[in-house]
């Protein structure tokens, strides 16, 4: 259970930023509508997804835990500002799954960096 719980939680995390690639890369209608919004549209759309992509791979590589869970954390921090700043908690009539997807994510990427923060090259090592 102590080893099953951790890769859960990173399976969970690279799902979650896996699954939403569709829609970025295929120029969905909602995707575009967000970029949009925070004038990130098409680059930072593509960019974005690009970092997301490479986050999940780094996720579920054992040596690579610590740097895809503290590249999701970035990524997640940008996406959940936005939704405070610009674009609210409620996109398009989605009652407000986007964000509350953000805030999980965000949650379980602390998680699992922590639990891998021996990992982490150049932080001392804690007992």
């Amino acid at each position: 259970m102590k080893k099953f719980f951790p890769l859960a939680l990173r399976i969970i995390v690279a799902i979650i930023l896996i699954q939403t690639l569709r829609f970025k890369f295929t120029a969905h209608p909602d995707s575009v509508y967000i970029f949009s919004q925070v004038n990130l549209e098409p680059y930072g759309r593509i960019g974005i997804g690009i970092v997301e992509l490479i986050a999940g791979i780094l996720l579920l590589i054992p040596k690579t835990v610590w740097m895809g869970a503290s590249l999701t954390l970035g990524v997640i921090s940008g996406a959940i500002l936005m939704h405070l700043t610009q674009l609210g908690i409620e996109v398009n009539n989605d009652g407000g799954i986007l964000f509350v997807t953000a805030i999980v994510t965000f949650v379980l990427s602390a998680v699992i960096l922590y639990v891998h923060r021996n990992d982490i090259p150049f932080i001392k090592k804690v007992v």
